[in-house]
């Protein structure tokens, strides 16, 4: 068959040109159904309220019949089988069954549109489309006639109308695929080379349509391995995990799928609400020992126990501050290689610490990980003093998910993780070999790719092998990153200064801790500016944010003498007592300044917080900013109309 240059005929780019006939992947998966077959894989929390385990037998089991029904309705070789749904026992397994059948696993975002789901589907040449539900299942029937490849779509939960010509139930597949003789799916895996494509992780698409990067099974399962060495403790069988991140997602891949699949951890999967408010409750029945998360799952905790602290009384304020101080203390002295415990931090562990952890459902936990966007030091240094200690990850799809991680007590507030082992970093031109300049990666974790899109390809990763990240960032002597800013966000003034909005933005929230999000503009401008969103209220069912404040602004606007109780009003009359207090903030943030040019100058309210549905943030709520500033243009004018 004539192909286009793509997967077949594009081998690992950064390893041996020969084909490896070992599949790494699948040995993996042997591998620990052979050393825990009766440990528990996975568990979901069905209708009944019980939590139903699949063992890593059965787990392979039921790959290989999925595999096989997927042959059997038509997966081709090097075809993709695209997996739109939340996390689930069926997002794992078709995942895998597509990668045991020949073909690759590409996941799409439940909250893409029709035509969003359109690209990723037609440019993987999918053959079988898996949909968690009807709803999901409509997306794709809008666009089913023009899609040139697919041949069957699978849903797997609610009724499912199997008169619809090429749509199947799941419980269809396994039937199916049980019925089917092993001869074809063993030959297919005697045939699968470490060094294929495995997978498709389309990027967020900021700049044109989303890229689909091509990630080798040695890509995934070395990036597994060297981020379970990092952790160096984790425990088979014992250690647990809540999958919720967004499987399609690098980041959630490479850790719930392929890490624990390497060390035999439990995975439970949350709710599909859990980033809409019911993640505590189910980190507070599972209580698992590694737990990863975005900043906005932190940030969200530090304003519950923000709120909860405010409502306590001076008595109890007192004494949180004093553990507080303790925690510090104690974990800063960690950090810089004292060792021993005092009496003091003891006293606050068992008074208040173990109090806080309960409350969240992170008392069992041993690690705590922050990824895919940045979090802010003033953050990370409050969970520090709630005896919290936040890891930093960093990485991008383009790097199979990690090329950082920290390990307390190695870590810095200010880091975003130390270099995993086996990696190598530059600097771009930089005259020093730290930095500072743009991260560039090298090692078996850059990926092979992108599909289709050889130009694209090569202005990525260079004829050496180095992934060029966008991200400028410099080492410290003890292999820890620090990114100071991305290529693509910097901001150059009008007087020629390159100014990262992050860190700028961060200054102005640890001063406004009831600003949602702030997003910095003045770009080719005399002066900064930047866009602010008030904390509100969000809609249980949609996750939008609502016109009404949420209680700890609604309590602050209140404490400043002003009875607004939303957004609207505060932005209808220009609230003064409001606009003042904010002001005011800017100004001793101002303060943390380097220069006049990184000062902001001026500021407006956001009529709405930002959600997913409404577009400002992606699947792991990283802000878009390209969306905000088109959203706000005029707004963004006004400041510069004088």
């Amino acid at each position: 068959m004539q192909v286009p240059n793509g997967v077949e005929n594009q081998k690992y780019m950064n390893g041996p040109d020969q084909v490896i006939p070992v599949d790494h992947y699948i040995c993996l998966l042997s591998r620990t159904v052979a050393r825990y077959p009766d440990a528990t894989a996975f568990a979901t929390k069905k209708s009944d309220g019980k939590w139903h385990k699949t063992t890593y037998r059965q787990y392979q089991e039921r790959v290989r019949t999925i595999a096989k029904a997927f042959l059997k309705i038509g997966l081709e070789r090097y075809h993709s089988v695209c997996i739109l749904g939340f996390n689930s026992e069926e997002w794992y397994i078709a995942d895998l069954a597509a990668i045991h059948a020949g073909g690759y696993a590409a996941g799409i975002y439940t909250t893409n549109s029709p035509e969003a789901c359109f690209h990723c589907l037609e440019s993987s040449r999918a053959n079988i489309c898996a949909v968690q539900d009807k709803k999901q299942l409509d997306k794709i029937l809008s666009i089913q006639g023009r899609l040139k490849h697919l041949k069957a779509i699978v849903q797997w939960e609610g009724p499912v109308d199997t008169s619809v010509p090429g749509v199947y139930s799941w419980d269809q597949l396994m039937e199916m695929g049980a019925k089917e003789p092993d001869t074809q799916l063993n030959n297919i895996l005697k045939s699968i080379a470490v060094n294929e494509c495995c997978t498709l992780v389309y990027t967020s698409g900021t700049v044109g349509p989303p890229k689909a990067v091509m990630l080798s099974h040695d890509n995934l399962t070395w990036d597994a391995f060297a981020i379970s060495e990092r952790c160096g403790d984790l425990k088979p069988t014992v250690d647990k995990l809540i999958s919720f991140l967004p499987l399609s997602h690098v980041a959630a891949q490479v850790v719930d799928i392929y890490a624990t699949l390497t060390n035999a951890v439990e995975v439970y999967f949350a709710r599909p609400d859990a980033l809409k408010g019911t993640l505590v409750e189910t980190l507070r029945e599972v209580r698992p020992t590694r737990f990863l998360a975005v900043p906005r799952v932190w940030e969200k905790m530090h304003e519950k126990i923000m709120a909860v602290g405010a409502a306590n009384s001076s008595f109890k304020k007192s004494i949180a501050m004093w553990a507080k101080d303790k925690g510090t203390k104690h974990h800063l002295a960690r950090i810089n290689g004292q060792t021993g415990t005092s009496c003091g931090y003891k006293l606050a562990k068992s008074l208040i610490f173990s109090k806080v952890r309960d409350s969240l459902g992170l008392d069992r936990c041993l690690t705590f990980v922050t990824a895919a966007a940045p979090l802010s030091p003033e953050i990370k240094k409050f969970f520090l003093s709630l005896d919290i200690p936040i890891m930093d990850a960093f990485g991008m799809s383009e790097a199979a998910g990690a090329h950082t991680l920290s390990i307390y007590p190695k870590f810095s507030l200010d880091s975003s993780g130390e270099i995993l082992d086996g990696t190598e970093t530059r600097f771009g031109d930089s005259m020093s070999v730290n930095g500072p300049g743009e991260i560039q990666m090298r090692g078996r974790h850059v990926l092979m790719g992108y599909l289709n899109d050889e130009e694209k390809t090569k202005a990525t990763v260079d004829e050496d092998g180095w992934l060029h990240s966008g991200d400028v960032g410099r080492l410290d002597s003890h292999n820890l990153l620090y990114i100071t800013g991305r290529i693509k966000e910097l901001l150059i003034t009008a007087g020629g200064e390159n100014i990262a909005p992050v860190l700028i933005e961060q200054a102005v929230q640890a001063e406004l801790i009831h600003v949602g999000y702030a997003v910095l503009v003045g770009d080719r401008k005399k002066f900064l500016a930047i866009l602010l969103t008030l904390k509100a209220k969000v809609d249980s069912n949609t996750g939008d944010a609502l016109d009404e404040l949420d209680t700890g602004t609604r309590k602050w606007v209140a404490d400043l003498g002003s009875s607004a109780t939303t957004i609207s009003e505060i932005v209808r009359t220009k609230d003064p007592a409001v606009y003042k207090a904010i002001e005011d903030g800017i100004t001793r943030a101002n303060k943390h300044a380097i220069s006049n040019a990184q000062k902001v100058q001026k500021f407006a309210i956001l009529p709405a917080d930002f959600s997913m549905n409404t577009g400002e943030l992606g699947p792991t709520l990283k802000i878009k900013r390209n969306v905000v500033y088109e959203k706000y243009k005029d707004i963004i004018e006004d400041f510069y109309k004088d």
